[in-house]
């Protein structure tokens, strides 16, 4: 029976630690003043309610690559980071946590969702 409960209880917390890396996921951290022009173009469309340029701004995103924290479906929201010189929407977007507006957190991609940065004040 113990060793049941021994090989029950490791499983678990390698269960556990599994569960942690991939909440934790791949997101770093910027300021937004650090964030490039385009970009804090796209954050004060978010915040003043728009115009956005895009048909797709405001979409819901669905963090199939599981690099942001597991939240309900319609939790994230995408905007695009218009690129210059791109013919279409390119890489860049911010995306947006939070049930509606104000959001509650705004993370940055700038590789098409392979890496995320939180964005500070």
């Amino acid at each position: 029976m113990r060793i049941y409960f021994r090989q029950s209880l490791l499983v678990f917390a390698l269960y556990l630690s599994v569960c942690l890396s991939a909440l934790a996921g791949n997101v770093g951290q910027i300021s937004a003043r650090d964030l490039p022009p385009e970009a804090r173009q796209t954050l004060r469309l978010i915040q003043q309610g728009g115009p956005f340029p895009y048909d797709k701004d405001g979409s819901v995103f669905g963090n199939y690559e599981r690099q942001l924290p597991k939240r309900a479906r319609g939790y994230y929201h995408e905007y695009t980071v218009k690129t210059p010189y791109a013919r279409n929407r390119g890489a860049k977007r911010i995306i947006t946590g939070g049930e509606r507006p104000p959001y509650y957190e705004y993370y940055y991609t700038d590789d098409h969702y392979a890496s995320f940065k939180l964005i500070k004040d």
